[in-house]
């Protein structure tokens, strides 16, 4: 096989894989949320959080992420009545991969793959600054290096059903600004930085549409 070729090959094949990537991070039919862990090919046993929740008893999946009793924990509570599918643990699990995608996708101002899990407000805020940035011939060059935390600070549930989780992000990445000429004009490549955000994701429960937009952000 000619060497072009199979450039065009593997190019294709990691196309394919990325796309699958977003999907299965950010249009499954549960929102954020991935197949049973006891589906997964190579599966650890289960997790307390992935355990049916006795009547009367606490619900560790809830509890493990919010104060027992609190406002928080009631309003999950209620999402999961209206949708017993829904898993908080997956839904952080999810939440993470949708924040290294949008993220990533600000920072190399390629917001089209992601447009469809922002809200309209959020996307317009994105890319107002991507413009400024290309109108002044700025490029910017980020990696994303982890996360070391994700945490649920907040969770609503309204009469209409609207769920509202805002969650807490602290990641690493490494990013730099280029002029037009290539030259850094802000960075370092080879110092990460640490990256804060608080994150509100919003769905209507019980409805056919399954992704959690992201409607509102901070530090």
């Amino acid at each position: 096989m000619n060497s072009p070729l199979l450039q065009l090959l593997v190019l294709a094949g990691i196309a394919i894989f990325l796309i699958l990537r977003l999907k299965s991070v950010l249009g499954t039919r549960d929102g954020f949320e991935g197949p049973p862990r006891s589906e997964r090919a190579g599966a650890a046993p289960q997790r307390r959080d992935t355990f049916e929740v006795i009547e009367g008893g606490p619900d560790y999946d809830i509890i493990d992420n919010v104060s027992e009793g609190s406002d928080a924990a009631d309003a999950l509570s209620r999402m999961k009545r209206i949708e017993p599918s829904f898993n908080v643990a997956q839904f952080l699990q999810g939440a993470r991969g949708a924040y290294e995608m949008i993220l990533m996708a600000f920072e190399r101002g390629q917001l089209e793959d992601v447009a469809p899990f922002l809200d309209e407000d959020v996307y317009e805020a994105f890319a107002q600054v991507i413009d400024a940035r290309q109108e002044q011939g700025l490029i910017v060059e980020a990696e994303f290096l982890g996360l070391r935390e994700t945490k649920l600070v907040e969770a609503t549930l309204s009469d209409d059903n609207r769920a509202a989780i805002t969650v807490r992000f602290v990641g690493e990445l490494t990013s730099v600004v280029r002029d037009a000429n290539g030259e850094i004009v802000e960075g370092d490549a080879k110092t990460a930085k640490r990256q804060k955000d608080i994150w509100t994701f919003e769905r209507v429960m019980g409805s056919d549409d399954p992704n959690w937009r992201l409607v509102a952000t901070g530090e």
